[in-house]
């Protein structure tokens, strides 16, 4: 594993950064790895009253060990509610309940639309991908969403290929003019180099913070579109004492987020 100075790993930093966007009470739809991460370690830090549920069904779940998908049985004991998919996706996303999704996909743009269908053409894809799964009416419909993604360009792009799940679409305004609830949309993209903010009068990201060891330069070099850089612009925080206390002595203890570190999240 590569460390940094003060003996972090970049996967780690990621998920705490992620767990900085969660606030006490919000209600959260986390999945696996980085967004069941960060939600984790915002309820055992600054937001003990989040809700956490799981796409599957299970509500409040207090795994002893990283699940490893939604459906894993280690979810369910000590949760408040195990209930299913419908649950979720009818009782509290479309009910306008939820506050906050965690997404990631194969491709995101400058407009935080994420394509898990197809690279290429539609018809004759270089590469045909998994689809959806809950990822669009999560990004339709949740109050905001956190996109996980590596920063390079073949997984960032100025417009992807396909819209599988709808970020800002075209800029501000589309979302409505779409039909999707007012307030809705992307919130930023985490990158294992910076986070991006989008403007909200714009709908495009834009550079929030570079993390430590990168810079402006560097990151606007791997970002296929001309990447603005926001006034505040300024070096991601890194992970507290805390905060990888609870990584690593509560949440994962066998170090299982380092398995990030071989896909390339560093």
């Amino acid at each position: 594993m590569s460390a940094h100075p003060n003996g972090y790993i970049k996967p780690e930093l990621m998920a705490c950064c992620g767990a900085r966007e969660i606030k006490n009470h919000h209600v959260v739809i986390v999945g696996t790895g980085f967004p069941a991460m960060s939600a984790n370690i915002a309820k055992h830090t600054h937001a003990p009253d989040a809700i956490l549920m799981q796409e599957s069904g299970v509500v409040d779940a207090r795994p002893k060990r990283p699940a490893l998908s939604v459906g894993d049985p280690c979810l369910n004991p000590g949760a408040a509610m195990v209930g299913n998919l419908l649950d979720i996706m009818g009782m509290f996303l479309q009910a306008g309940w939820v506050d906050v999704g965690f997404l990631s996909g194969s491709q995101v743009d400058k407009f935080g639309n994420i394509n898990t269908t197809a690279i290429g053409d539609y018809e004759h894809p270089k590469t045909r991908l998994p689809g959806s799964g809950g990822a669009n009416p999560i990004g339709s419909l949740a109050k905001k969403t956190l996109i996980i993604a590596l920063h390079d360009k073949r997984r960032l792009a100025e417009r992807v290929d396909f819209i599988t799940t709808p970020g800002y679409i075209d800029g501000n305004g589309a979302r409505e003019r779409w039909g999707l609830p007012a307030n809705t949309g992307p919130e930023c993209i985490i990158t294992n180099k910076a986070i991006l903010r989008f403007d909200k009068t714009t709908g495009e990201a834009c550079l929030e913070s570079y993390h430590p060891g990168h810079s402006i330069d560097e990151i606007r070099e791997n970002t296929p579109w001309d990447l603005k850089i926001l006034e505040n612009v300024h070096e991601t925080e890194p992970p507290t004492e805390r905060e990888l206390e609870v990584i690593r002595k509560i949440l994962d203890p066998h170090r299982m987020i380092s398995i990030y570190e071989k896909r390339g999240y560093v």
